[in-house]
């Protein structure tokens, strides 16, 4: 079997993949520039290229030996609002860099790439749950950008033969319970680290809830959370499936197929802490859909994967007990 190569792969969900790979004695090559991902969250054996994912040279160092078979691609700017803000930089990233990759790809001869796709590319749900073939139509920059790039792979699988699974996350939480790895971004802008980062310190501003008037029970908006875990094994399915030949173009949701409101997560981080966090409403952050919840029947049918860890408590539990080992993150136990 050949190397695996992960762009991104030291970032909260890269890191989870390359654990998981990793403990299933696939070989892996990282490819990073460590702005969002750290060295720490790395296993000791796994190689890491330092620098842009998209860099001529460090693509060759990566890909020129010819002993990698599948790339999964996990570098990309991730925050919708901030897509909005500024689509430049979304679409430089997330687009032109990822074009630039994929041609690298075509070039050295892999045999397929496992992309890390989003919920964000259907906008605001039709139907719910969501499933593969609901109608794309992003509401940000962030989502139009991966929902590109899934086009280019669909047009690269056809003219040029290589293989690739887009992989829709839905909301990744949570941490690995073996310990060790985590989810550090700073600045910190996902629900569940902020509401424990917030019980942790108990300093600064409330944590904001991003509108109370969406036309759901509560009024806040719901998401479904998958394990990160769940989400590392789904992209070695991936890699396994293409490598067998019972893949060769495939979009795929990842979720837990079950949704819960921003006031759910809330109360459900007081039970496991003890502590109810102390929160704000909010304006909307522009581009936010009320509702995303996944059908996962194909993933299931395509790739044999089920989530294994899909209450919101033991999600909230694996989160909570690496933020208290890691009360600054990777900087210090």
């Amino acid at each position: 079997m050949g190397r695996i190569l992960v762009t991104g792969g030291a970032g909260y969900i890269g890191s989870h993949i390359v654990r998981d790979l990793r403990r299933n004695d696939r070989e892996v090559v990282v490819l990073d520039d460590l702005s969002e991902g750290h060295r720490a969250a790395l296993p000791e054996d796994a190689e890491l290229i330092e620098g842009d994912f998209a860099d001529p040279k460090l693509l060759g160092r990566a890909l020129d030996s010819g002993d990698v078979e599948f790339v999964v691609h996990m570098a990309a700017f991730c925050q919708v609002g901030e897509s909005v803000e500024e689509p430049a930089k979304y679409y430089r990233n997330n687009l032109d860099k990822s074009l630039r990759l994929l041609d690298a790809v075509r070039r050295s001869g892999v045999r397929g790439v496992v992309f890390s796709s989003t919920a964000a590319v259907y906008g605001d749900p039709v139907d719910v749950p969501i499933d593969e073939d609901h109608p794309r139509a992003p509401t940000n920059p962030y989502g139009e950008t991966k929902l590109a790039f899934e086009r280019a792979l669909a047009w690269f699988h056809r003219a040029y033969g290589v293989r690739y699974v887009a992989l829709r996350y839905f909301n990744a939480a949570g941490a690995d319970p073996g310990g060790g790895i985590g989810e550090d971004h700073d600045p910190e802008t996902h629900l569940i680290p902020r509401l424990l980062r917030k019980v942790l310190s108990g300093d600064g501003d409330p944590v904001p809830i991003f509108g109370d008037d969406y036309p759901t029970t509560d009024g806040t908006c719901v998401r479904d959370y998958v394990h990160v875990n769940d989400l590392a094994q789904a992209h070695r399915l991936a890699v396994e499936a293409m490598e067998e030949g019972s893949l060769e173009a495939e979009s795929i949701n990842l979720g837990n197929g079950e949704g819960f409101s921003v006031r759910e997560v809330i109360d459900a981080v007081g039970r496991v802490t003890g502590t109810r966090p102390e929160t704000a409403v909010a304006a909307r952050r522009p581009g936010d859909p009320a509702i995303l919840v996944a059908s996962s029947e194909r993933a299931a049918r395509r790739l044999g994967w089920r989530p294994q860890l899909r209450k919101l408590e033991r999600i909230v539990e694996t989160a909570w007990n690496w933020h208290r080992e890691h009360p600054r993150g990777y900087g210090a136990a």
